[in-house]
């Protein structure tokens, strides 16, 4: 029963963040992390969202492994595979636009957060920054929305070559909205805590 839920939410939280992501590409703007890595060498290859995002987390697998353990990397690695095939689905035969870009981007930003807050609280994640967040708080107590929020500095400082500026002012709304999100309702699990005492 316990394995059913967990594998059951780790899906519903993938489910968002496929759907936020979707909705920014839609509108052409970008999210922090690897998503965001992915969404700004979409413009610059023939290779889809889904398949970059699948190529960028590979190297962080290790990091997974090492610190991470062997679970969490499991789950970790189908959260991967899962975003990156609901993003090919969604590419496919979810068609839909948003006329208003900070709709898309409230919207959008938010859909993450909680789906990457499912994730955290059943010890998974999205891989690349979000493995460095965990990893983090798990080492040394670093809440995992103040990593984010660093990734979110590198990522609009690359998105400055690829995107309008324009693209970029909307795409940080969707940073704030997601940080936010994370930062109100992500609690470290009980490992942390008694890691910091």
């Amino acid at each position: 029963m316990i394995f059913t839920h967990r594998w059951l939410s780790i899906l519903e939280g993938c489910l968002l963040v496929a759907l936020g992501i979707h909705l920014l590409n839609s509108s052409h703007l970008l999210i922090s992390g690897t998503a965001g890595l992915g969404l700004i060498a979409q413009h610059l290859s023939s290779l889809t969202f889904g398949e970059l995002f699948f190529i960028l987390n590979l190297p962080f697998s290790i990091l997974a492994i090492r610190y991470m353990g062997k679970d969490f990397t499991i789950r970790t690695f189908i959260s991967i595979s899962l975003l990156s095939g609901l993003s090919e689905l969604m590419r496919r035969y979810l068609d839909f636009t948003i006329s208003e870009p900070i709709m898309s981007a409230v919207l959008g930003g938010m859909l993450i957060g909680f789906g990457l807050i499912i994730l955290f609280r059943h010890q998974s994640s999205l891989g690349g920054l979000n493995i460095l967040a965990m990893y983090l708080e798990r080492r040394f107590g670093i809440h995992a929305g103040k990593t984010t929020l660093a990734g979110d500095v590198v990522i609009v400082t690359l998105a400055l070559f690829v995107f309008e500026p324009v693209q970029v002012m909307y795409s940080l709304v969707a940073f704030v909205f997601m940080s936010s999100v994370v930062g109100r309702y992500h609690r470290p699990p009980a490992w942390a805590k008694v890691q910091q005492a």
